[in-house]
């Protein structure tokens, strides 16, 4: 018979938290995240992926948005000999569209050691993953909320292939600029 202190965790312990938020420039008028719980704390078992995607049945958090894959990524927690802390992978499940972390690109079932802080984006959203330490093993929370603008302006992260505006103002034509709705720069301009 196995112990039940070795297999449950108790309620002292502090759980590993990842704060996500989200940004899309069209957020405030279509209900992308009508289906995520948002303002709460969620807990999840280690031992399973936490998905996102479109396909809520298929997904452990889904956007209601016909752009984003069935299955869009997936977060994977993990543990190393080395270290106490519970660490995470982000795994692109997407065939259609790329996905980048902290300016990195990867392709379809491509992943990569997710930073304490990254920046994810696909399509035309941004997500901040943050992660906070904790000492449980078997589960970890996680918590959302929309933001108002950006993370990659709350973080000054750079748009990779961006060139810097000269003290002229000019900027270079062979530089390759994401593309901006009007909506998007009417966003900005408040």
């Amino acid at each position: 018979m196995t112990n039940m202190s070795q297999t449950m965790e108790t309620e002292e312990d502090l759980l590993t938290l990842l704060h996500i938020k989200f940004y899309h420039p069209q957020q405030h008028c279509k209900g992308f995240y009508g289906l995520l719980p948002l303002g709460t704390r969620s807990r999840h078992s280690a031992d399973d992926p936490l998905r996102l995607g479109r396909d809520a049945q298929a997904c452990t958090y889904s956007l209601a948005d016909p752009k984003v894959s069935r299955k869009q990524l997936a977060l994977n927690a993990y543990r190393t000999p080395k270290s106490p802390d519970m660490l995470f992978s982000i795994q692109n499940l997407s065939q259609r569209g790329g996905l980048s972390v902290n300016g990195s690109s990867l392709g379809y079932l491509e992943r990569m050691d997710l930073p304490d802080k990254a920046l994810i984006r696909f399509l035309e959203y941004e997500m901040l993953i943050v992660r906070e330490s904790g000492e449980a093993k078997t589960s970890f929370e996680v918590d959302m909320e929309v933001l108002t603008v950006p993370p990659s302006r709350e973080t000054c992260t750079c748009v990779p292939g961006r060139a810097p505006v000269m003290d002229t103002g000019m900027v270079d034509q062979n530089t390759a600029w994401p593309e901006e709705t009007e909506e998007t720069l009417i966003c900005y301009s408040n």
